[in-house]
């Protein structure tokens, strides 16, 4: 089992932090693509951290193709539609980062 940290937006630390968010969406860095299912990752917020376990990993060519097959919900929350979670990830990953692959990181508590 590998650990990583990632650094995350308060919005979605705090959707980790309750247990809606348990997927999340990341682009094909080279750091990411290391990551695999049994993996910890640990994410951060300021001085603020929490671990999750990943259960699975899934990859895609687009930011639509996952949401094909994703739960959005998972994802952004209840109160984000499949629209606005569209507009959200991609005013975090523009296209050209989006190119380099998606990915979908499953998260359950620290075991």
């Amino acid at each position: 089992m590998a650990e990583h940290t990632l650094h995350i937006r308060k919005p979605y630390f705090d959707l980790i932090a309750c247990g809606t968010k348990t997927i999340e969406v990341r682009v094909g860095y080279p750091k990411i693509r290391k990551i695999a299912a049994g993996d910890l990752l640990r994410f951060s917020y300021g001085n603020d951290t929490l671990a999750r376990s990943v259960t699975r990993v899934k990859e895609y060519e687009s930011f639509k193709a996952m949401l094909d097959v994703e739960d959005p919900t998972a994802i952004g929350g209840p109160d984000m539609t499949h629209d606005q979670l569209v507009t959200a990830i991609r005013d975090i990953y523009p296209p050209e980062k989006e190119a380099l692959g998606v990915f979908a990181l499953h998260l359950v508590l620290q075991r």
